[in-house]
């Protein structure tokens, strides 16, 4: 018998919340994108979250969809995990966690927050602190 991978989605009044918990305004393109990334974990790219808005009936620029993420990061409703020169995702588990980053098909995977210890962490510099390391560990079929 099959699983169905059914996300789960928001209601407009729960994605409004989150979003004024955030402190951003829930404007009609910020809750419907907001809906779409759901309340599970997962991680979308600019372009697929754009391709899943147009495919939903979501008439929006692709460039909207880059700054609503964007705007969500910085509001610490994502995180950014960039895998290579000009390609990220965007990970609605905020948690500390690392990646398993398959360079074959481009998808990424959790790895569970404590499975990785990563030790020799340099001192930053005066005036900085360290606010996370991230680990992407790459995947190839072998």
């Amino acid at each position: 018998m099959a699983v169905s991978k059914k996300r789960k989605t928001l209601k407009v009044q729960e994605a409004g919340a989150r979003l004024r918990a955030a402190g951003l305004r829930p404007t009609r393109q910020r809750v419907a994108l907001a809906q779409l990334l759901g309340a599970g974990h997962r991680h979308v790219s600019a372009e697929s979250l754009h391709q899943e808005a147009l495919k939903a009936g979501m008439p929006v620029a692709l460039a909207t969809v880059y700054n609503t993420l964007n705007q969500f990061t910085e509001a610490g409703l994502l995180r950014e995990v960039v895998v290579g020169s000009g390609r990220s995702y965007f990970d609605t588990n905020t948690d500390a966690h690392q990646h398993f980053y398959c360079e074959d098909d481009g998808s990424l995977v959790d790895i569970p927050g404590k499975t990785i210890e990563v030790a020799g962490v340099p001192v930053p510099p005066r005036g900085m602190t360290i606010e996370r390391v991230e680990v992407v560990v790459r995947l190839k079929r072998a």
